[in-house]
């Protein structure tokens, strides 16, 4: 069951001891895009054996995630126990940006921890799920596995069209619900403040869903607990690599950057724009999302071989 204790670990947790022949890199993921599929909501199979051949090697591997806790454990973690975690093997999911979190092993999932001052309110979402099924239930459903955000998402059976066209019609619709409970809110350039004048939370439409949250979550929070999981368990790499599909995740690796790391955000689905950062951006030629992600894990398992062979520090380019 879900908890709000203090951040904790799996109490028979064992991270892999580096092999000084494979440089370790961390890996820090968002899901929907570079490792599940947008369009069917899973992780091919290839990604799943990718994954497991790089935490083996010792890479922390911590997802990060808009996505719920049931959401990893069904579509990520089943799958790798249905191959086979190592013992020893640690990975970690950082779930709705940051306000849910959760470690898993050989031995499957760990607690579920919450942080309740980032989740909204009840009587808000239960106002949320009525509107969809009163107006957009033909588009979209509510996601009844979300801990700490509001959530809704395109339905299998509506093309993306249709979903993006209505999207806005509902977000627009969303903002009233929250005039009602005095919850001030942003959605991209619009900002509408309570009573008191403050934004407390943030309307954010992706091309499969939208998410209503609390603005102190985000992907550099997600990436501030990855840190805080991986730490204890390992001597903290110094290169990261951070994966993602929308412009929010840029926020991995800028966090990373600012904690003095070496990081590259490789973008997924770079048509969007790629802004100027400090780092470096990495693309995988006309690839994008799932399939890009699987390219760039299959390049980093084949580099643990080239690796064996050679001495120094590979950069994965």
């Amino acid at each position: 069951m879900p908890t709000d204790a203090p951040l904790d670990l799996l109490p028979d947790a064992l991270a892999l001891p580096a092999d000084g022949d494979h440089p370790v890199q961390g890996l820090l993921l968002d899901v929907d895009g570079p490792i599940a599929s947008p369009v069917t909501r899973t992780v091919p199979p290839g990604i799943i054996s990718d994954l497991l051949t790089l935490a083996s090697a010792g890479w922390p591997i911590v997802f990060n995630t808009g996505r719920s806790d049931h959401f990893i454990r069904t579509q990520v973690m089943e799958p790798m126990l249905a191959v086979g975690i190592p013992a020893g093997v640690t990975f970690h999911a950082i779930c709705e940006k940051g306000g849910t979190w959760f470690s898993f092993t050989a031995d499957g999932a760990g607690e579920v921890f919450v942080d309740r001052e980032l989740a909204l309110p009840t009587s808000f979402a239960d106002d949320i799920r009525d509107l969809v099924e009163e107006k957009y239930a033909h588009l979209m459903f509510f996601d009844e596995t979300k801990l700490s955000m509001v959530s809704v998402e395109q339905s299998l059976d509506a093309t993306n069209a249709d979903y993006l066209e209505g999207q806005l019609r509902f977000d627009l619709d969303v903002f009233d619900v929250m005039h009602s409970h005095d919850m001030g809110a942003r959605r991209l350039d619009r900002e509408d403040p309570d009573s008191t004048g403050e934004i407390g939370y943030r309307i954010d439409p992706t091309i499969i869903s939208t998410d209503i949250e609390s603005v102190r979550v985000g992907k550099d929070l997600g990436a501030e607990r990855a840190l805080e999981l991986v730490t204890p368990l390992m001597e903290l790499p110094r290169t990261w690599r951070t994966v993602g599909d929308s412009r929010t995740d840029y926020a991995m690796a800028d966090y990373l950057h600012e904690q003095g790391l070496d990081v590259a955000h490789v973008d997924v689905r770079p048509a969007d724009g790629v802004p100027d950062k400090p780092y470096e951006v990495l693309t995988e030629g006309p690839l994008v999302h799932e399939e890009a992600g699987a390219a760039f894990l299959a390049r980093c398992v084949a580099a643990l071989s080239w690796s064996a062979e050679a001495s120094g520090d590979i950069t994965l380019r």
